[in-house]
Formats: C-alpha cells, structure tokens, sequence
C-alpha cells in the first residue's frame, strides 16, 4: 500500500483586521499567539489576542459556507427542489455566521483602539538587549530564585532550563521588569514574574518601526458590514 500524503497543516485564518494589529504591535499574529500561550502578553494585548481568536473562529464559518454556496451554485447538481432548499439554508447560515463574524470584529476594535491611541502617544524606548530579551522570555514561562543554604549564593533557574544570572535579575527588577514574591523562603524558592512593564517591553523588543496601517478595513464586506436580507 502505498504511503498516505502527511495532511497539509492548518494554516490561520486571515481576517480584515490582521494588517493593523500587526502595523501597532511590529509582530505578526502567529508570534501574537505564541507570546498569547507564553503569558508574554500584558491583559490589553493578551485581551486583544483572545478577541482576535474568536474573530478567527468566526471567519472560519463564513468562508466554509461561503465556498458550500459556490459549489451549490456552480452547476454541479441538478436544479431542483432540494437543490434550492440548501441553498436557502446556506443563505441563512451565512448570514447568521457573517453577523457573528462582524460582532467579534466589533469587540476586536474595542480592544484595538485604545492600543493604537497609546502607541501614537509613547515615544519609542531605548531597544531592549537581546540577553534581556531572552530572559524575560525564560521568566515569562515560569522562573524561582534560589539561595544556596551553604554558600549563600543566589541564581534564577526558569522551568525552561535556562539560567538567569543573579545579577541580571536584578538589573531587570530594578527597571521594574520583573517582581519576585517574597512570600516565600528564598532558600525555597521565589517565583519570578515579569510585571506589565515586562511585559510591554518583551513585546516592543522586536518591534520595528511601522507605518499605521490605514484605519479602513482593507478586504471588502469588513466591518461594519451591510447586514443581508432575508427571504
């Protein structure tokens, strides 16, 4: 028996506000994701992902049975009664998924706006270095300081296996990068978190300069939409 084709991977599905949410954040939405799942995110932008996934969700529906109705209509079956009464049925599960697509859009600008307002207000900070980067992304995923009970000497071990100079740590808490919880023994173990401002600066890391992205929706029928007619 010859061998199966892999399946193709599922791709993301791009929707009409893709383009300015990549323009005021410098990343793409898959990294937007990743840093999502990685609690990289500070609440507006990890609310403004969170929102872009049901919108994703949403287009899914209307593409699927946008493409259902092409086929219904293409001449490939028979026109007849059950012919037209799935295509009626199409019709209105279009519209329904079509309306659910434009209200998660709506809630998708709401989050959006306030971050494009604030990125046209702040000027640009001094670029993060890449050790720093690459340590706020260790703590990000999980990080506790230790104090040898013997030698007395601090290090910050992350869950990913990465080391983090005492030092350094410092330095980042200091900025008010990260926060350790002194509620716990050091000798135990103190959780390192980044703080909002951590946060923040792990995302402009990478950031380059951009152009805004034209306010317009760029793909036609975006939001807001003219809503369809029933029959």
């Amino acid at each position: 028996m010859p061998p199966q084709p892999a399946p193709t991977p599922v791709r993301r599905v791009v929707t009409q506000l893709d383009h300015r949410i990549e323009a005021v954040t410098g990343h793409g939405i898959d990294t937007l994701w990743a840093y999502r799942d990685r609690g990289v995110l500070d609440e507006p932008h990890a609310q403004l992902v969170d929102r872009h996934r049901t919108l994703a969700s949403a287009q899914i529906g209307v593409t699927f049975n946008l493409k259902l109705l092409n086929r219904l209509t293409s001449g490939e079956f028979p026109v007849d009664g059950a012919l037209l009464i799935r295509i009626d049925r199409t019709v209105d599960q279009l519209e329904e998924t079509a309306d659910a697509r434009d209200a998660a859009a709506e809630m998708v600008l709401a989050a959006l706006e306030p971050i494009e307002a604030a990125a046209e207000s702040t000027p640009d900070k001094g670029p993060l270095s890449a050790d720093d980067q690459a340590a706020l992304l260790a703590i990000a995923g999980g990080a506790k300081l230790h104090e040898h009970l013997l030698t007395g000497r601090a290090s910050v071990a992350a869950s990913s296996g990465a080391r983090i100079p005492y030092p350094q740590m410092q330095q980042l808490e200091c900025a008010g990068l990260v926060v350790r919880d002194t509620n716990h023994p050091v000798h135990a173990g103190q959780p390192v978190s980044l703080t909002d401002t951590g946060r923040a600066a792990l995302l402009d890391a990478r950031r380059t300069p951009t152009t805004h992205a034209p306010k317009s929706p760029a793909l036609p029928g975006a939001v807001p939409s003219a809503p369809m007619k029933r029959r």
